[in-house]
């Protein structure tokens, strides 16, 4: 072998290249994004249109009838779901694997602009979004005061903390849950109307002619120029209630004389508490190739900043934290790899019996690992639980291939033969067959990414990240280990204590599978039906067994989702919530309860 042969002359070659790869699998590991699982989520585009008045059925009726007809004809629609509330109407197209995000969204909007003339005028223009698997938040904030109430929280929450959370590493958009936005309210009294044969409509009429915010231009002189502000625009309750309606008999009818004006949130549909104290929630959304775990860490820093800037009375807390998991889950990740790699050095080690023979294999391991992380971002991979796990099984076969060439050189060092000249001559011999053996086992891996459907998207990158490793494994069994084996190996006419204990061990492991293969060609007959039993047992077996995407795994975190009936007021849906909450109050397990109530 050509490659085996150069490597061995030329050590500082075998090194170099090893700790190139090294070098670019390092740097390539930190641009890597960090994921829970490979993103393989489908193409998902939303159509939010709001009616304003309008019910849930003419809702239906008008608005999402009429799209969903018009979107059933994309090509590549897999499941179209709608939801008709009071007011909005909420369209959900989920395409097929095959189609692209982007142009499968273009054909949305192509799609709805051609029935917008059939839709009512008075609606708002259809919003129509691409749905990222990523656009829940990873971290969600809460304010909370004894002081001030929920319209300064969520002026504070959009003015304050919402702009420093954007600037968070990573961070997409920030959201704001439970907020109050600020609206004069006209209560108008029916009976005082009709005695002064006014309608709602001249009441609203007035507060349009009244309430206008127009330009007043500048004064200009020969020297000098100044801005003009009229303050046309109302602000104040007072200022509203003066608004003249209409003259009624010579006497001038205001909405103080039929109604009652005062300052109050616009609507009152969502609610969020955080361990039973109401409060106003931020959730902070990442990029799509953004590290959780960065912006998760980014957001807690600037909480430090935030506490400051915050008036005294205002406090902020992280309501819930979804990297928490992701972290755990990677550093055990990283923990089973450092346990394989130490539980793989110590077979080496029993079985070669010599410290030396040992540290070649194992030099295998950092090699291939780190080396994968650069062929995982040439193609765009992500690190997540699946290619940390390919990671952890390819710890036991990367160093099979170095084995090979370890015990093959060292047979004919036992043999009398030199180190350098057995390097030569134990690489020729085995080099296609290390090969051979690395092609193999790519070929087993491979396919598994050919294959479709989610399934085929979730374990592409498990696949490919296993072959990855497999392919520098065998790069390094044919560079660096015949180098490393002719410049650390030596015959030893004297082996130690340890080594002629593991040779007798070893000597009678071999004659014991002789007695027993001697045995099983005996009775041929008995070893094929128990392989056949075998297969049966294990193909009843088989329809019993639970399918699923995948295992079911305990986050230490309890979700209770409420469904209340068609129509419900937030104060309905919110007393079923606080019972659900009083019921978790009793378990000391739990260090925060955290609930979202309402129609987002």
């Amino acid at each position: 072998m050509q490659l085996a042969e150069t490597s061995i002359r030329r050590p500082v070659f075998a090194t170099v290249l090893s700790l190139l790869i090294m070098l670019i699998g390092a740097v390539s590991f930190n641009r890597l994004s960090v994921r829970e699982y490979p993103k393989i989520d489908e193409p998902v585009v939303t159509v939010n249109t709001r009616f304003a008045g309008a019910s849930s059925e003419v809702v239906e009726a008008q608005v999402s009838k009429i799209l969903e007809d018009s979107l059933a004809g994309i090509e590549g629609v897999d499941v179209i779901t709608s939801i008709s509330r009071p007011e909005r109407s909420l369209i959900t197209v989920r395409f097929a694997l095959s189609r692209d995000a982007d142009s499968a969204a273009a054909d949305v909007r192509d799609k709805t602009s051609r029935v917008r003339q059939r839709l009512p005028q008075g609606i708002d223009e259809p919003v129509i979004a691409k749905v990222e698997a990523d656009a829940f938040p990873v971290i969600f904030l809460s304010l909370s005061s004894d002081t001030h109430n929920a319209l300064q929280l969520s002026e504070m929450a959009d003015t304050l903390v919402k702009p420093l959370l954007q600037t968070a590493p990573g961070a997409a958009d920030v959201t704001i849950f439970g907020q109050r936005l600020f609206s004069m309210q006209v209560q108008l009294d029916a009976d005082k109307l009709a005695a002064y044969r006014l309608t709602i409509q001249d009441v609203e009429d007035a507060l349009r002619r009244s309430n206008l915010e127009v330009p007043a231009g500048r004064i200009e002189s020969n020297l000098r120029e100044f801005n003009v502000t009229a303050a046309t625009d109302l602000q104040r309750p007072q200022e509203f209630a003066q608004v003249v309606i209409r003259t009624v008999n010579g006497y001038p009818v205001r909405i103080a004389d039929v109604a009652q004006v005062r300052q109050g949130p616009a609507d009152e549909r969502t609610s969020v508490r955080l361990n039973g104290r109401d409060a106003v929630g931020v959730g902070v959304i990442r990029q799509a190739t953004a590290n959780p775990l960065e912006l998760s860490a980014g957001v807690r820093q600037l909480m430090v900043k935030l506490k400051k800037d915050l008036p005294p009375g205002v406090s902020v807390e992280v309501a819930n934290d979804n990297s928490v998991f992701i972290d755990r889950s990677i550093k055990a990740v990283y923990q089973t790899i450092v346990e394989a790699s130490v539980l793989v050095a110590l077979v080496i080690f029993v079985f070669l019996r010599t410290l030396r023979a040992a540290i070649i294999p194992l030099v295998t391991i950092p090699v291939a690992l780190i080396g994968t992380f650069a062929l995982m971002a040439m193609v765009g991979f992500s690190i997540n639980t699946l290619t940390l796990l390919a990671l952890v099984l390819a710890i036991g076969l990367v160093v099979d291939d170095a084995i090979v060439m370890l015990e093959n050189i060292y047979r004919h060092i036992e043999d009398g033969m030199s180190p350098f000249k057995a390097a030569i001559q134990g690489s020729r011999e085995v080099g296609f067959a290390i090969v051979a053996m690395t092609l193999t086992l790519v070929a087993v891996y491979v396919p598994l990414a050919f294959a479709p459907g989610r399934t085929g998207r979730l374990f592409t990158e498990f696949a490919l990240a296993l072959a990855g490793a497999v392919l520098v494994s065998g790069l390094v069994a044919l560079t660096l280990s015949p180098m490393m084996s002719s410049v650390l190996l030596r015959h030893n006419p004297n082996p130690w204590w340890f080594d002629r204990f593991m040779e007798r061990v070893l000597q009678g492991v071999t004659a014991a599978y002789a007695k027993l293969l001697d045995w099983t060609l005996k009775a041929r007959w008995l070893v094929v039906l128990v392989m056949v039993g075998s297969g049966v047992v294990s193909w009843s077996v088989l329809s019993d067994i639970k399918r699923e995407l995948s295992p079911i795994e305990d986050r230490g975190v309890v979700l209770a989702q409420l469904n209340a009936p068609d129509g419900s007021t937030l104060d309905y849906t919110n007393r079923y919530a606080r019972a659900i909450e009083k019921v978790g109050e009793n378990y000391p397990e739990f260090d925060r309860i955290f609930s979202t109530i309402g129609n987002p």
